[in-house]
C-alpha cells in the first residue's frame, strides 16, 4: 500500500522548510532523512526494491517544493511524472536504519528533466537511480523551457553529458513496445 500519511508528512515538512528559508536552487542537492519502517521491508528483512522507488518519490517531491516547482505545479495545474528509470543496488537497507535520500538534477533537455537520486545509510551509498521526469499539462509532457520560465530561470541550462547522455542514447535504441 502506498504510504499516503508518510507522503503527506513529507510534503508538509518540505513546505515548512521552504517557508523557513531552506530553499533549493536547481543546482543544489536536496536531502531528506527517515527511518526504514517495518512496512518498508520484504521477507528478507531489508527494504523492498519497490519501496525504494516509492521513497524516492518523497525525495523528488521535497526537491520540487523547496526549489519552487511545487507552486508552479499547482498554479498551472501541471503534473510531475516519471517516464523512465534505471537503478543500481549496492547495500541493503534494513528495518529501522536511518536513511538519507539525496536528490539532484543532473541534466535537462528540451523535454525531460533527468534526476539522480541516491539512498544512504551510515554515510554509505545503498542505491542510486537515474530518472527521466517530465512536467505534464492536460496529459502531455511540456517543454522544459516553460518550466524554467515559470521558475524565473530561463537562462538555466544543464545539457546531458557522460553516463546520462549514454543512457538516453541507449534507451532510444530500446524497442517499444518490447517484442515477444
Amino acid at each position: 500500500m502506498y504510504p499516503f500519511l508518510r507522503y503527506t508528512k513529507s510534503i508538509a515538512d518540505a513546505v515548512i522548510a521552504r517557508s523557513k528559508g531552506q530553499k533549493l536552487s536547481l543546482d543544489d542537492t536536496g536531502e531528506i532523512s527517515f527511518r526504514c519502517n517495518l512496512s518498508d521491508i520484504d521477507n528478507f528483512l531489508e527494504m523492498n526494491n519497490g519501496r525504494v522507488f516509492t521513497l524516492y518519490d518523497f525525495g523528488r517531491t521535497d526537491f520540487a517544493i523547496r526549489a519552487g516547482l511545487g507552486k508552479a505545479l499547482i498554479k498551472n495545474r501541471w503534473g510531475f511524472v516519471v517516464a523512465g528509470s534505471t537503478i543500481q543496488y549496492r547495500k541493503r537497507v534494513r528495518a529501522f536504519d536511518m536513511v538519507t535520500i539525496k536528490t539532484r538534477i543532473v541534466a535537462m533537455d528540451e523535454r525531460w528533466v533527468y534526476i539522480e537520486q541516491s539512498m544512504w545509510v551510515k554515510g554509505k551509498p545503498c542505491s542510486s537511480a537515474l530518472l527521466r521526469t517530465g512536467i505534464t499539462e492536460k496529459g502531455r509532457v511540456i517543454a522544459t523551457k516553460r518550466i524554467l520560465e515559470a521558475l524565473g530561470k530561463s537562462d538555466w541550462s544543464k545539457p546531458p553529458q557522460g553516463y546520462v547522455k549514454e543512457w538516453i542514447e541507449s534507451d532510444n535504441d530500446r524497442p517499444w513496445p518490447p517484442e515477444g
